[in-house]
């Protein structure tokens, strides 16, 4: 899985970080080195700590499901190229639901508010994830495999395509509008993505797509992003220090900012 996830995942990095230094949206109030050393620091511990934990169980539950022919993928009769796209459409939808929940829900905000402490949106952003909300996600993962019953090839294809499209849609790039406009028809593109990282929340709790931009409109969270209010990006507090470890390690034991995730508010 990682042989061929792993060399994919660098080459988009690589590629959106040259990008966004050639053609940048906004100025970076941080260095751009000390942004990468922090974020890549973060992905080396994560990808250790999933790698030894959890790949190994992971990848038998999924060829266990496949070999038993679970899910609604094998009943419908999805394989070969229509069944990789199929899994890639639906498990897309799946991770709309679970990124919504991790809004609304006051422990996975916790977690996933790790995430959005960060004040300025780039490709580095997209490694900035809590080995919690990791670990969580691999069980809530596991489930999606049962409910759809996708080959491994298929979950693959569907990891790398999430890894990209979380490239894409961080990176400090925008397009002129007539591009915006047609690429937003499709896929979530950098300027919708960036707006749900505001700190104003007529956006910041909405905007929840990951590659197809179809379910926020379907399910009636999509919000038409606006300059003013991605001027400011990143939560209220927790501003100064967002790129200390031990920030990063220890936020979700911080009470600030509690009030994002709102039982109250609509799934």
């Amino acid at each position: 899985m990682d042989d061929v996830k792993l060399p994919v995942f660098l080459a988009g990095f690589a590629l959106f970080f040259l990008l966004e230094g050639l053609m940048s949206a906004r100025p970076w109030q941080d260095a751009r080195g000390k942004r990468l050393r922090m974020h890549a620091t973060v992905a080396v511990v994560n990808t250790v700590l999933l790698r030894v934990v959890l790949l190994a169980p992971f990848l038998y539950w999924t060829e266990y499901v496949f070999q038993q022919g679970w899910g609604l993928a094998p009943i419908i009769g999805y394989s070969g190229i229509g069944g990789i796209v199929a899994t890639i459409i639906v498990l897309d939808m799946f991770d709309y639901w679970w990124h919504r929940f991790n809004h609304r829900v006051g422990l996975l905000w916790r977690f996933h508010k790790v995430h959005h402490v960060d004040t300025h949106v780039d490709v580095t952003t997209a490694l900035r994830f809590h080995p919690g909300e990791l670990f969580i996600s691999f069980f809530v993962k596991l489930v999606w495999i049962a409910l759809w019953g996708p080959s491994v090839v298929g979950f693959v294809a569907f990891e790398i395509a999430v890894s990209l499209a979380s490239q894409f849609h961080h990176s400090n790039i925008d397009f002129p509008d007539r591009w915006e406009r047609l690429l937003r028809w499709v896929i979530v593109t950098p300027r919708f993505h960036t707006s749900h990282h505001t700190v104003k929340r007529r956006t910041g709790d909405a905007n929840f797509a990951t590659i197809f931009i179809i379910w926020d409109r379907l399910f009636g969270t999509y919000q038409e992003p606006d300059a003013e209010e991605m001027k400011e990006l990143g939560l209220s507090e927790g501003r100064d220090d967002y790129l200390s470890l031990a920030t990063w390690l220890t936020e979700p034991l911080t009470p600030r900012n509690q009030n994002q995730a709102n039982p109250e508010r609509s799934l």
